[in-house]
């Protein structure tokens, strides 16, 4: 397996477990914990997770004093979408939310552009076309006709920037060079930070009513935390941040499937639409540059017959 394949591949894992996060977090606001305390648990758990990941490996936790700051402004960026995402989860429907989250691949490819000079390819305009046309029908296919919260829609917006900004900024030096999972058990360590004083350092934290709820406070931090991250982190360092934050089209599919599958939300033919056009995205992005050369195969295959000449 290739390194691209690989890219694409934890691309894929990364979007598809990030979708899961309204699937653990709703049940545990039903049962009486706040915003900031479902994440504050959720880090914190994850940063066992992958502290346990590094000593397996037998790797050390040093980092380079040029790396501090760095890996500090990625973790204020991780906690800041992590915190506006799941508080917009109280003023609109989470599948919602999950959709316009979508917006951040538009934000990448426009930082890239106009810090970086990344030229932005006809396809790459294509897919992300494709995909913002999937998740607005997406969108259209709830039909309750209700308005949405411009609070709501305020805290995606930026939950969307938050997290474009972090993918751009993990692909840069010097923290490209820091291994993946070190890179994420820092930033992580770094936005516990931020929950912890957001919970009057601990005397403000809520716990679920129902021990049964803690599972999903391990699920939260294994799948949608460490699973998720650590993939997002190796997806940039083989294809890119542009290709991986495009690949996040799954991450909507995902709030619909549970939707459909565990919530009983209906499966309209808009809804279906839109699925169809974010797969196409996907399907789009990944295939990238050799779409030309099977193009020219296939030209190949039917050369050029010699014009025969006239008799004069």
């Amino acid at each position: 397996m290739n390194d691209k394949t690989k890219g694409y591949l934890y691309g894929a894992v990364a979007a598809a477990t990030y979708g899961m996060n309204p699937l653990f977090a709703l049940p545990l606001y039903a049962d009486g914990m706040d915003a900031d305390s479902v994440l504050f648990f959720r880090y914190l758990l994850a940063l066992g997770i992958l502290g346990g990941m590094i000593r397996w490996r037998g790797r050390d936790f040093k980092i380079r004093r040029e790396e501090v700051l760095p890996l500090g402004a990625i973790g204020l960026l991780m906690a800041g979408s992590s915190l506006t995402l799941f508080l917009s989860y109280n003023y609109m429907a989470a599948g919602i939310a999950s959709t316009m989250l979508f917006v951040y691949p538009i934000l990448v490819a426009l930082i890239m552009a106009v810090f970086f000079r990344e030229k932005i390819t006809v396809l790459t305009v294509a897919c992300i076309a494709f995909a913002l046309l999937g998740i607005g029908m997406l969108y259209e296919g709830d039909g309750d006709g209700r308005t949405l919260s411009s609070t709501g829609v305020a805290l995606v917006m930026g939950s969307a920037l938050c997290y474009a900004v972090y993918l751009v900024w993990v692909s840069r030096p010097p923290l490209r060079e820091v291994p993946t999972v070190k890179l994420t058990f820092y930033a992580l360590l770094f936005g516990l930070v931020l929950f912890w004083m957001r919970t009057d350092f601990g005397r403000a934290l809520t716990l679920p009513l129902h021990g049964i709820r803690w599972l999903n406070v391990v699920a939260l931090a294994a799948l949608p935390t460490a699973v998720s991250l650590v993939s997002t982190t190796k997806a940039i360092q083989y294809i890119g941040s542009t290709p991986t934050a495009i690949l996040g089209a799954l991450e909507p599919l995902t709030a619909v499937f549970f939707g459909v599958t565990l919530f009983g939300e209906p499966l309209t033919t808009s809804i279906f639409g839109g699925i169809v056009l974010i797969l196409l995205a996907v399907t789009l992005i990944i295939a990238g540059g050799r779409i030309a050369t099977y193009l020219v195969r296939f030209r190949k295959l039917f050369p050029k017959l010699p014009r025969l000449r006239r008799n004069k």
